[in-house]
């Protein structure tokens, strides 16, 4: 046995092996160990090895499910090693034959299935980047549902693109340059293009791949490695995978993965999803739908034909209330059919699978009769709703052949309706028939016993017996008794006679042959649902995208939300706008949440705001950027009126935090994510930065700070809220034509900092640092000497003329770039004149003394 243990853990390679051994999985050597220090179990010896003894653990197989989440959940990959034959047929080939084992399953976490091990409200994505012809894109795949995506990225966006669907796994060859972001390595070889091709035509049955898109050879690649991983993990039985939608990473809106963390837009940053904007949006009432929300948060659109066309399904059924509420009934009770069919066709579906899609396609059909009734219904609806039918064959056949609620475990049986099939139906009656005489021996055996507490048992061992308590056992025992002496114990004795032998021989063949009908039937009806697996899947879409509507318009109706307009040029115009997540949480405390406007427009694009901490500058910032996801997305959006050009890419530099295992600092971090959005920014983005260059020292912090404003008002041109404590900045306003100042108002009365949170016109008259640490409960005597301390600093600057002395004689941001190219160009002129291989020692010495004085003059 260990022989072939080991044989299967060296084809297991770095996974735990589940070895299958009757009615457990065990664990053996550091496997065990491992195992039995995650799920807090025994961890015991059996054998020896080598001389050492072997540790060992082991777990249910009836409750393995429970087992393989926490291993899974705790980073593990799971090997499933089943018995692929019985006793009986391992004894037929001789001897004392070892019951041959397989692996027949490698859990990981991106290749999950079972409802058990996956969060319905959250999509499972396994990804795979692939890497050619100097392009990369992604493919990605969540086989709970089948959904395939192919994403063509770029190297600047392939960040952004990860970020968005936060996969459970990333897999990339061995060769590739992105190792940092894979979680596993696989060959090379796999990752080929033109294999990935043929693997592609295979899977979906086709001769060329043009119905499905212009697929980059990168493209390609990423779905072989993809595929591949999948055969891989299935041993040969790949997931059910639909036909890859292309995607272009230009079709939605560009969001980093530092700004999706800084916005909180499917969670927060310490990973929950309570306190994300899709917690405070949500309103869906199936998981498909929440599934689905989040990646309409994750991804708006670019398209805004795709837009208006989500946005008029939200608009009708805030209009129509009842329409609403009777959509969000119907599709409370549904099932998840997407992920039922996904199970049917990974073969780990159950009968209460096929239960779920009866019932499921059932109640989208009388829904999509509910829809039929619209009138003018809007595109979206009418494109939506035929989907909705189209499955009465498979409805009606499963009414007829399954009860009303199918078990999860078929080993069982009793799945199938009476009357479906005859001869089942036979069988059943032959099984009850034998227990009814079972019954009737029982009592027989009683009378002429005169042992009232004789019972007849049934177990996996004896089958059924005869069980008496000991001390009146003796009776039996006698050899005229006409009762066989099976087994005893503590305190019962069995036995068995023949006449309960021959009626039980009849009831276990009826149920034999019942459990196999059934089965038949089972692989039957699941071949039947997995013909129409395409159909169901697009059913299950359309679902989710009612349900996503009809959330939407139940939060803007309860939250007073507004439909925004799109406008052609870049232009934000925000009316009492809000943030939704602080809004929802300072109604718990019954508080109200000051709503604000917001108009940046060609001529006020870059707003510059002040004003103290605490006075809700981060929070306009932010609320400004969620109104532009959620525009985009499809949503209605927190404010009175909304006004926006499509946002091509979204940047936030909103706080930070030190990145330690990448050797990064505080201000690192603020560095290279302000670099990114000065190197990425078009006229169509919007950005919101938030007190960039605190993180160094203040002469330091206040130069790029007024260089990073100069630089987004003269070149990225984007529309653009700078929020800061540097009140020098305010000066920019003279020079910068389309920047305007904004301060966030407080008062204080009776020495008490008052915070309006309010955004007002013009600059703030202080920044109230020292109010705010009152408010934050500084000891009297440190406030006293700050106080002092500021007193000086104020004098000084009052007689220096500042940090900003002097800052009025630059150049705009424009022409300073101007002038350092031209000194470079000084400078390379010169050097170019020079004949090196001319020179002399002391010509060589004079040329670096005049290009050392011509370095000095142009400073």
């Amino acid at each position: 046995m260990m022989a072939q243990y080991l044989a299967l853990k060296a084809d297991a390679q770095d996974c735990l092996l589940f070895y299958r051994m009757g009615d457990f999985f065990e664990m053996f050597f550091d496997d065990a160990k491992i195992a039995a220090a995650c799920l807090d179990i025994a961890l015991t010896a059996r054998g020896e090895h080598d001389g050492v003894a072997i540790p060992m653990c082991g777990v249910p197989a009836h409750s393995a499910e429970g087992y393989l989440a926490r291993l899974i959940k705790a980073g593990h990959r799971v090997a499933i090693a089943e018995q692929t034959e019985s006793p009986a047929e391992a004894k037929k080939r001789g001897g004392k034959t070892l019951v041959g084992r397989a692996i027949v399953r490698v859990v990981t976490a991106g290749t999950l299935t079972e409802e058990a091990l996956l969060d319905a409200r959250t999509a499972n994505w396994c990804v795979a980047i692939g890497e050619a012809a100097g392009g990369v894109a992604i493919a990605a795949a969540d086989v709970s549902t089948g959904r395939f995506e192919l994403i063509e990225a770029d190297l600047a966006g392939l960040g952004a693109e990860l970020a968005r669907l936060a996969p459970a796994e990333t897999i990339a060859s061995e060769a590739t340059a992105f190792d940092e972001a894979a979680t596993m390595l696989r060959p090379k070889t796999e990752f080929d293009s033109a294999r990935g091709e043929v693997r592609l035509k295979e899977l979906f049955g086709v001769a060329t791949l043009d119905g499905f898109g212009q697929f980059s050879r990168a493209g390609l690649a990423a779905a072989g490695g993809l595929i591949a991983y999948l055969d891989h993990t299935a041993k040969g039985s790949l997931p059910f995978l639909r036909p890859p939608r292309l995607r272009q990473a230009a079709q939605q809106m560009a969001i980093d993965a530092a700004t999706r963390e800084s916005l909180e837009l499917t969670q927060t940053t310490s990973g929950a999803r309570k306190g994300s904007l899709l917690d405070a949006v949500d309103r869906t009432v199936t998981g498909a739908g929440a599934r689905l929300l989040a990646a309409d948060i994750g991804a708006p659109l670019m398209e805004r034909s795709g837009i208006e066309a989500r946005l008029n399904l939200v608009h009708l059924l805030c209009d129509e209330g009842g329409l609403r509420e009777q959509l969000r009934a119907t599709l409370r009770s549904l099932p998840d059919i997407g992920r039922a069919i996904g199970r049917l066709a990974a073969g780990r579906g159950s009968p209460r699978d096929l239960g779920q899609l009866r019932d499921g396609l059932d109640g989208a059909w009388r829904l999509g009769e509910r829809l039929d009734r619209v009138a003018e219904p809007p595109a979206l609806l009418a494109a939506l709703a035929p989907q909705l039918r189209g499955h009465g064959a498979l409805i009606d056949l499963l009414n007829r052949a399954l009860v009303p609620s199918p078990p999860i475990d078929a080993s069982d049986g009793g799945y199938i309706a009476p009357g479906y099939d005859a001869a089942l139906d036979d069988l059943r009656d032959a099984g009850a028939g034998g227990r009814r005489a079972i019954a009737a021996l029982e009592a027989d055996y009683r009378a002429r016993t005169g042992i009232a507490q004789l019972k007849i048992r049934h177990n996996g061992v004896l089958g059924y017996h005869i069980e008496v308590p000991a001390r009146v056992a003796d009776a039996l025992m006698k050899p005229d008794s006409g009762f066989t002496h099976r087994q005893t114990m503590a305190g019962a004795v069995r036995f068995n006679a023949p006449e309960l032998h021959e009626v039980a021989l009849k009831v276990t063949q009826a149920g034999a042959h019942a459990l196999a009908a059934e089965a038949a039937h089972l692989e039957d009806l699941t071949r039947a649902a997995l013909d129409k697996r395409e159909a169901i899947a697009a059913t299950a879409d359309a679902l989710a995208r009612f349900d996503v509507a009809s959330g939407l318009a139940e939060r803007a109706s309860e939250g007073g939300w507004t439909r925004p307009t799109l406008a052609d040029h870049a232009c934000f115009e925000i009316e009492g706008g809000r943030h939704p997540v602080v809004e929802d949480a300072l109604a718990k405390r019954g508080e109200r949440f000051v709503a604000n406007d917001c108009r940046l427009s060609e001529d006020s694009r870059l707003w510059l705001v002040t004003g103290p901490n605490m006075g809700g500058k981060s929070t306009f910032l932010r609320q400004n950027a969620l109104i532009a996801v959620l525009a985009q997305a499809g949503s209605y959006v927190p404010a009175t009126s909304a006004r926006l050009g499509l946002v091509d890419r979204l940047f936030s530099r909103v706080g930070a935090s030190d990145n330690l295992a990448r050797g990064r600092s505080t201000f690192m971090v603020e560095m290279v994510e302000t670099a990114a959005i000065l190197a990425q920014a078009t006229p169509h983005s919007f950005v919101i930065l938030d007190e960039v260059g605190r993180g160094t020292s203040t002469y330091d912090g206040l130069a790029i700070a007024w260089a990073v404003v100069e630089a987004i008002h003269e070149d990225n041109r984007c529309r653009c809220l700078f929020a800061t404590h540097y009140h020098e900045l305010t000066r920019l306003a003279e020079r910068c034509d389309a920047l305007t100042l904004h301060h966030v108002r407080a008062r204080e009365w009776k020495g008490e900092l008052v915070l309006l949170h309010e955004v007002s016109e013009g600059p703030a008259d202080r920044s109230y640092g020292l109010a705010v640490a009152r408010l934050a409960g500084l000891p009297p005597v440190t406030i006293a000497r700050a106080k002092a301390v500021l007193a000086k600093l104020e004098a000084g600057r009052a007689k220096t003329g500042g940090l900003a002395a002097g800052l009025d004689d630059l150049p705009l941001f424009a022409a300073a770039a101007e002038a350092v190219e031209e000194e470079g160009d000084a400078i390379r002129a010169e050097v170019e004149t020079i004949d090196v291989d001319a020179l002399t020692p002391r010509e060589a010495l004079d040329v670096l003394y005049k290009l050392k004085a011509l370095a000095r003059d142009t400073k």
